[in-house]
């Protein structure tokens, strides 16, 4: 199973992924080519992780997940 992580941190891939079974692969936004400047114009870090998710999902039509440090 492919999941795409709305992010641009590679660090953060990185600890991710490690947390996951092997039958999971998880893709970042650069291994779906994606440069876009994802807009968070939501009021809270929830609202603008929600943003990035959904923006992938229905870009790409992959499950996909965000956050949002807020930093």
């Amino acid at each position: 199973m492919e999941l795409v992580f709305a992010t641009g941190n590679l660090h953060k891939l990185k600890e991710v992924k490690a947390l996951l079974p092997p039958e999971i692969s998880l893709l970042s936004l650069k291994d779906l080519e994606c440069e876009e400047d994802i807009p968070e114009t939501g009021h809270t870090i929830q609202e603008n992780a929600l943003i990035k998710a959904r923006y992938i999902s229905d870009k790409f039509g992959m499950n996909c997940f965000a956050d949002d440090t807020g930093l």
